[in-house]
């Protein structure tokens, strides 16, 4: 019998992705030995709705831009297709349909995400639907005292484990599990990356954060600038107008 792909569903607004993100990825890759990464940009996160997102357009370029080198990394718009069901149970089911039992599939989350796990919605459901990877930064203290005890029972800690030992314990097929690791020590923030562009505009020196081709794209495109009162973003074009 044919094994089951492994595949990383990495979902998040990426505003705008950063090598932050894409170490996450990498190293699931090899410490998990997944078969492939899926980039879910979300149209608006339920819980970002009242802040400010820069156009699904540009996010889901910016993504493939910095993920066009690596045949294992792809990108999903099954969010951006149906903007009217944002939330990840909808997504996770949707997911299911489309691969249909022919994958076995890793919901990636960081360690905000899975602190405020209780506020999503049917989260509880939502951790038996697929097995779930919690990642956080090494001495980063991660708590399960807000989930319930059943849940508990689920969470497998892999942290400090070598790549073979990883693979062991997740081969070992059962109920979903919720695998905790610290594999990824990255310290970039996307809201950083804006405040940076925002605040010295095109001279800003973004190719540290984000991958050079990404850079390029903040700068052409004039991306988390601030703008005057005689201009304003049309979210349609991805140009900034004068106002009339």
């Amino acid at each position: 019998m044919e094994a089951l792909k492994c595949i990383g569903l990495y979902g998040g607004t990426f505003d705008p992705v950063h090598l932050g993100h894409l170490a996450v990825a990498e190293n699931l890759l090899r410490l998990f030995a997944l078969d492939g990464v899926l980039f879910i940009p979300a149209y608006v996160a339920p819980h970002k709705r009242n802040a400010p997102i820069t156009p699904a357009l540009h996010r889901y370029a910016m993504l493939a831009l910095a993920t066009q080198h690596e045949d294992r990394f792809r990108i999903s718009s099954i969010e951006l297709d149906e903007p009217e069901r944002p939330y990840t149970i909808e997504t996770l089911a949707r997911l299911q349909a489309v691969f249909s039992g022919k994958a076995r599939l890793f919901f990636i989350m960081g360690a905000d995400s899975w602190e405020e796990i209780t506020t999503w919605r049917d989260w509880e459901r939502v951790l038996t639907m697929t097995d779930h990877i919690v990642v956080t930064r090494p001495g980063y203290e991660l708590s399960a005292a807000h989930v319930t005890s059943s849940v508990r029972e689920g969470i497998v800690d892999v942290r400090g484990v070598e790549r073979e030992a990883v693979k062991r314990i997740v081969g070992e097929r059962g109920a979903t599990k919720i695998y905790l690791t610290d594999a990824v020590i990255a310290d970039i923030s996307s809201r950083a990356i804006r405040h940076a562009a925002r605040r010295q505009n095109s001279e800003v020196d973004l190719t540290a954060p984000v991958p050079p081709p990404v850079a390029d794209y903040i700068k052409k495109y004039g991306l988390y600038r601030e703008l005057n009162g005689s201009e304003f973003f049309d979210a349609e074009t991805g140009f900034n107008k004068h106002r009339k």
